[in-house]
């Protein structure tokens, strides 16, 4: 039904059904619409004489074709279009007067009520909850800080080297630490599994890839070593025919590698980018690519600690029609993510209960964020948006080029539009409520494993 349609004749009235009032959800408001049978009649004929004037038919002339013939291949859509514009032009007028916000399209009901000279409906639809922004004043905010230094630049650049490691033979028992490669074969009551045999298969020890169990039996066996052990699944096991189980192994140990970092010298130093060698420079660079990605960091979890807060201090109903919505528009973006990393997505089902709650999150925040910034005046302004696009460039080669690229189509700019606004409501939180400083473990917020 489209709500702007265009005015008509029609003798309507329109009137708030009572069932609103006993309505299990809040939001949810029902107009009684009624529309009498004789205008509707008219503004058919109407619109099939219009149809009429410009009709080409075989066997007529143009415009000449017979209203009986016109009215029996058009009278029904004619019919159905008049109602709706009329249904339309009635809705949108009554909520206008009421001022109610509609959230969604409204169902239309045929109504109960027995006319001979009226059609009867009912439009049931949801509005926008009326946001009261509670008091914050008294809450307090941890806000996490860390400070980027020397001390998280070696930490970066030994991360750096330990993800360049080669591996050279040795002449020892295996240890923690050494990549191994060996053949493997695992037994359940004597008979081999499935995937429980491997050629030349390699892995570190210490990583985890393999069990605590199998990887203890490796330890201390040198290159060229054969030996037979048994170990029990663990009971969460991914394989419910092996989890607890006990089954036995044999291994031959066919190379131990061990570990060699690169030296932090020249080459070191191009095989990250810096094109002279130069280790100063290496440094500055790894420090200033640390302090933006911290900033990042720190920002998510302060933000994502507001927004926390703002929702459990301002609890709203929130109108199912957006929560659908926002379902819909998650789950495409699911699909676009499983595409791009190579996924067939067409035949794949999308719950709708995978995204409820988080649908149900975002439309709320949205409600609150919207009220918080039209009673404070905190929407995007052009600089701050400029600010982060350029920000954002940085990490580019040429920061210069993306920035151009992002501001040549206004649509571009929408999400750091959305951040600035964020950032905006978290600065007003922040200076309205107390604020204790908290620092945070260089490890723990990069997400390090220790």
């Amino acid at each position: 039904m489209e709500t702007n349609a265009a005015n008509t004749d029609t003798d309507a009235v329109a009137e708030t059904g009572a069932a609103a009032e006993a309505a299990v959800n809040p939001l949810e408001r029902r107009l009684d619409l009624s529309i009498a049978l004789a205008d509707l009649d008219k503004e058919v004929d109407q619109r099939l004489k219009r149809l009429g004037k410009n009709m080409k038919m075989s066997g007529f002339r143009p415009g000449k074709v017979p209203a009986s013939i016109i009215r029996q291949q058009y009278g029904d859509q004619a019919r159905q279009e008049a109602l709706s514009e009329a249904l339309g032009s009635l809705f949108s007028a009554e909520v206008t007067k009421q001022q109610l916000r509609v959230a969604g399209s409204p169902k239309i009901e045929n109504g109960s009520g027995e006319s001979t000279t009226h059609l009867q409906f009912s439009a049931v639809f949801e509005v926008f909850p009326e946001i009261v922004v509670k008091d914050i004043s008294a809450m307090e905010v941890e806000r996490p800080v860390l400070d980027v230094g020397p001390t998280e630049v070696d930490g970066t650049i030994e991360i750096l080297r330990k993800q360049r490691v080669r591996y050279e033979p040795v002449d020892r028992a295996a240890a923690s630490g050494d990549r191994v490669s060996i053949d493997f074969l695992g037994k359940k009551d004597g008979v081999p599994f499935q995937g429980g045999e491997g050629k030349d298969y390699q892995f570190v020890l210490g990583e985890g890839k393999m069990l605590a169990d199998f990887e203890s039996a490796v330890i201390g066996t040198p290159a060229g070593e054969s030996k037979s052990f048994e170990m029990t699944f663990p009971s969460e096991y991914f394989s419910k025919e092996l989890a607890g189980q006990t089954v036995s192994f044999e291994i031959t140990v066919k190379e131990v590698g061990a570990p060699v970092l690169p030296e932090v010298d020249a080459e070191f130093a191009k095989g990250l980018g810096v094109e002279d060698g130069d280790l100063v420079k290496m440094r500055a660079e790894i420090e200033g690519n640390l302090k933006r990605e911290v900033k990042k960091r720190l920002q998510a979890k302060i933000t994502s600690q507001v927004m926390d807060s703002l929702l459990e201090a301002n609890p709203v109903a929130v109108p199912g029609a957006l929560v659908d919505r926002e379902i819909e528009r998650l789950q495409d973006l699911a699909r676009q993510d499983m595409e791009q990393r190579g996924m067939k997505v067409k035949d794949l089902p999308m719950q709708r209960e995978w995204f409820v709650d988080q649908a149900t999150r975002r439309v709320r925040l949205g409600l609150v964020l919207a009220e918080i910034v039209k009673q404070n005046e905190l929407q995007a302004k052009p600089e701050k948006v400029r600010a982060l696009v350029e920000e954002a460039a940085q990490s580019y080669e040429h920061p210069e080029e993306v920035v151009r690229w992002y501001y040549a189509q206004r649509e571009r700019l929408g999400d750091f539009e959305s951040a600035a606004i964020e950032g905006n409501v978290v600065d007003w939180m922040l200076a309205s409520v107390k604020v204790v400083d908290k620092p945070v473990a260089f490890g723990e917020l990069m997400g390090q494993s220790s």
